[in-house]
C-alpha cells in the first residue's frame, strides 16, 4: 500500500469559528467529548440535541453557565423537531443512535426507527434548512453485519452517501465517519470488566475474540478533520490499532479468573473497518483511509493525492498490522481503574 499525503489538517479555531454546530445524541459520550473540544474554541452556539432531560440537566449542571450552549429536548424521529433544530445551523455531527446490540436485536422495530428513519430525517431536514455539513456517525458493526445494529448502520450508511443526490442547489453535503470501539464509552467493555472484577470473575465470549480501539481524544481529533475535508459522499476510516478482548481483561483484573462463555448471538470474533469489495473504491493517507462512493467519479480527482489498495485488500481487526501491547493498554486503562476506586470509595 502507497500512501502521498494526509490531506488539510484542521484548524478549529478558524474553521469553527463563528458557526452554529448541532449535535444529535448531543448528551452521550461523543456528544459531551465533543461539547467540552468546541467550548475551546471560537464557536458561536452548540446545541445539544437529545430527547434525555435527565442526562442534559446533569450536562448543564457539568458544564456550567456558558451562553453558547443550547439544550434541545427532542427526538430524531420528529421530523418537524429536527427542522426547527435545524434552522441557522451551519454543522451537524449526527450521533444519535440506538446501539446496544442486544437491546436493538429484542426491539428491531425500535433500532429500525431511530437508526435509519431517524437518518432519513437528519437529511431532510438539513437539505430543508440549507445545513452546510453533516458528519454521522458509523461503526465497524455496519461491515458485513451479522446483527441487527450493524445492519441499520450499513442502511444508514447509504442514506447518507447518496443524500448527496437529494440537495439539488442546496449547500448541503453529507459524509459519514466508520470507526471500532470507543475506550470507555458509555456501555464499553472497559466499564463491563472493571464491574466485574470486584466479583472476581470476567466473562470473556472467546479468547479468539479481537477489536479495533480508539481513544475519545482521537476519535474528536478525527471527526472534526473529516468535517474540515470532506467533499460529500465520503466514509473515512482512521488507522487504528487492534487489540485482543482477552488480554484486556488480563490488563484490568490480573488477578480475576476469566471465564469464557461463548459466543453470543449477532457478535463476531473479529470486525472489519473496510471489507474486499469496498477496497477498489478507497484512498489511503497516512493516518486514514477514504471510501469514495462509486458513483461519483468527480470525488476520485477531488482526492487523488491518496494511494490506491490492492484488490481484495480486508482491514480486519484480527490482520491488523496495528496492535495495542500489554504496557499501551495498563497505561490506557488507568484513568478508569482511577476513577472506579473513587466513586466506590464514595459510595
Amino acid at each position: 500500500m502507497k500512501t502521498k499525503n494526509s490531506g488539510k489538517r484542521v484548524s478549529s479555531s478558524s474553521f469553527l469559528e463563528d458557526k452554529t454546530v448541532l449535535i444529535t445524541g448531543g448528551t452521550g459520550s461523543f456528544g459531551q467529548n465533543l461539547a467540552q473540544h468546541l467550548l475551546s474554541t471560537r464557536v458561536r452556539k452548540i446545541i445539544l440535541f437529545s430527547r434525555d432531560e435527565l442526562k442534559q440537566y446533569e450536562m448543564r449542571h457539568r458544564f456550567g453557565d456558558d451562553a453558547r450552549l443550547r439544550f434541545f429536548i427532542g427526538d430524531i424521529r420528529d421530523l418537524a423537531r429536527l427542522r426547527r433544530a435545524f434552522q441557522d445551523v451551519d454543522f451537524v455531527f449526527h450521533a444519535a443512535a440506538l446501539k446496544q446490540v442486544p437491546s436493538c436485536e429484542y426491539n428491531p422495530y425500535e433500532a429500525v426507527k431511530t437508526n435509519i428513519l431517524g437518518a432519513q430525517n437528519i437529511i431532510e431536514a438539513a437539505i430543508d434548512c440549507s445545513v452546510s455539513r453533516v458528519i454521522a456517525l458509523s461503526t465497524d458493526k455496519a461491515v458485513n453485519p451479522v446483527n441487527l445494529y450493524g445492519a441499520t448502520k450499513l442502511v444508514h450508511e447509504k442514506l447518507f452517501v447518496d443524500g448527496n443526490a437529494y440537495v439539488g442547489g442546496r449547500p448541503t453535503r453529507f459524509s459519514v465517519v466508520r470507526y471500532g470501539n470507543v475506550m470507555g464509552s458509555r456501555g464499553s467493555v472497559i466499564p463491563l470488566f472493571i464491574e466485574k472484577k470486584r466479583a472476581g470473575v470476567i466473562p470473556v465470549t472467546d479468547k479468539r475474540m479481537t477489536r479495533f480501539w480508539i481513544s475519545m481524544d482521537r476519535v474528536i481529533s478525527f471527526v472534526l478533520h473529516c468535517l474540515f475535508n470532506m467533499r460529500g459522499g465520503e466514509i473515512f476510516v482512521p488507522k487504528i490499532p487492534s487489540m485482543r478482548i482477552v488480554d484486556l481483561a488480563r490488563v484490568i483484573a490480573p488477578e480475576a479468573k476469566i471465564e469464557f462463555t461463548g459466543i453470543r448471538p449477532g457478535e463476531k470474533l473479529s470486525e472489519l473497518l473496510i471489507h474486499a469489495d469496498e477496497s477498489r473504491h478507497v484512498k489511503e493517507y497516512d493516518d486514514f483511509f477514504v471510501i469514495l462512493p462509486a458513483a461519483s467519479p468527480f470525488l476520485d480527482v477531488m482526492w487523488e493525492g491518496g494511494g490506491t489498495l490492492p484488490e481484495g485488500f480486508v482491514y480486519s481487526s484480527d490482520k491488523n498490522t496495528e496492535w495495542i501491547t500489554l504496557e499501551e493498554m495498563r497505561s490506557l486503562v488507568r484513568p478508569f481503574l482511577a476513577a472506579a476506586e473513587v466513586v466506590k470509595s464514595a459510595g
